[in-house]
């Protein structure tokens, strides 16, 4: 008699219960470290952007635009005047990050830009969500 040989047993389904207890420890994990990220010190809702790069910033002044028209400079509220003479008295190289509110009105963003442009700053990074 000849011996009948077993066909190899085929997987109709996945076990998929350790891959969903794996990814729920990695989720408990994202969430607990998440709170503990930086925020900036004055609140801003920043706005989305799809493209967004990190960039290495070692010398940088920050001027945020708050969603009531506030506008800060490095934790300082400030006016427009105030703004413009701070500004005139850093390097033109510096850097400037500037955090705007998206609630804030466009105008505001665009009475900021005026000044930058106007005292010639080329270093400027707009921070968004990515």
């Amino acid at each position: 008699m000849a011996k009948c040989k077993k066909a190899p047993k085929r997987f109709d389904e996945i076990n998929v219960i350790p891959f969903i207890d794996i990814m729920l420890v990695l989720l408990v994990m994202v969430l607990t470290t998440a709170t503990f990220i930086k925020q900036g010190v004055i609140p801003v809702n920043l706005p989305e952007a799809k493209k967004a790069d990190k960039q290495d910033t070692k010398k940088e002044v920050t001027i945020y635009v708050n969603a009531k028209g506030e506008i800060f400079f490095e934790k300082n509220r400030v006016n427009l005047k105030s703004l413009k003479e701070n500004l005139s008295t850093i390097s033109k190289e510096q850097t400037v990050i500037l955090r705007s509110d998206k609630e804030s009105r466009f105008q505001d963003f665009v009475s900021v830009m005026d000044i930058l442009k106007e005292l010639e700053h080329e270093q400027l990074y707009i921070v968004t969500k990515e």
